[in-house]
C-alpha cells in the first residue's frame, strides 16, 4: 500500500487519545524528582539554540506553508509539545520559519513562515517544503515553541544522514527529526518537551 504524506499525518491524528485526565491524575500522585527523565527518550528537555539573523515576528497563523513555495520537496512535520512530566501541553504556540529551495529566507513577507497552536491532545503539523543548504548551515528548520504563560524555547530540528551536519556548530543529534519517505514527499516528526 503506498504511503503519502497526508495517509501518515491521518495515522498520527488517529493516534488514540491520550486521556489527559488520568495522565494528570498520576503526574499529580507521583513527586517530580530532581533526577526524574524526562517523558522523551530521556535526554530531558528540547534543547535551545540560536533563532539566527532570519527571524521575523508576527508571523501569520498558517499551518500550510507549501503554497508559498511551490516546487520545493514537500515535506509534512508533525509532533506533539509535552511538558517534563509526558503530560500533553494544549493551546501551546508552534512557531516555524526556514529558507526556501534555493537557501534563500524571505526578509520581505511571510514565505515559508507560520504558527499555530496545537490541538487538545498537543499535537501539531506543517505543511511545507524541505529547505535547501546554504553555506555554513546543514539543512534546518527553526522552531519557537511556548506554553500557555510559560517562556518561548527556541530551537532548530535538522534533518538525519546529512554529510554537513558534523561541520554544522549549531546541530545536535537529539534535534533530529524522524523522517519517512513517501511517494509524495517526506514526513518528518519530533516531539517538543517544554
Amino acid at each position: 500500500m503506498p504511503s503519502t504524506r497526508r495517509s501518515l499525518l491521518t495515522a498520527f491524528l488517529s493516534l488514540p487519545l491520550i486521556d489527559a485526565a488520568n495522565v494528570k491524575a498520576f503526574a499529580q500522585a507521583v513527586p517530580e524528582l530532581p533526577l526524574t527523565r524526562a517523558c522523551d527518550d530521556g535526554d530531558g528537555l528540547t534543547l535551545e539554540r540560536e533563532a539566527g539573523p532570519f527571524f521575523k515576528p508576527n508571523s501569520p497563523l498558517n499551518r500550510d506553508l507549501y503554497p508559498g513555495s511551490p516546487g520545493g520537496e514537500r515535506i509534512t512535520v508533525a509532533g506533539y509539545v509535552f511538558d517534563n512530566r509526558c503530560r500533553p501541553l494544549p493551546s501551546s504556540l508552534v512557531e516555524i520559519w526556514h529558507a526556501d529551495k534555493n537557501g534563500e529566507y524571505d526578509r520581505e513577507g511571510f514565505r515559508l513562515r507560520g504558527h499555530q497552536f496545537t490541538d487538545a491532545q498537543g499535537r501539531w503539523w506543517f505543511n511545507t517544503i524541505v529547505p535547501a543548504l546554504y553555506p555554513g548551515r546543514t539543512r534546518h528548520f527553526h522552531f519557537k515553541v511556548q506554553r500557555s504563560g510559560g517562556s518561548v524555547l527556541t530551537t532548530q530540528l535538522f534533518f538525519p544522514n546529512e554529510p554537513e551536519n558534523a561541520d554544522d556548530r549549531i546541530f545536535h543529534e537529539s534535534l533530529l527529526l524522524t523522517v519517512n519517505g513517501t511517494d509524495d514527499g517526506r514526513f518528518g516528526r519530533f516531539d517538543f518537551v517544554i
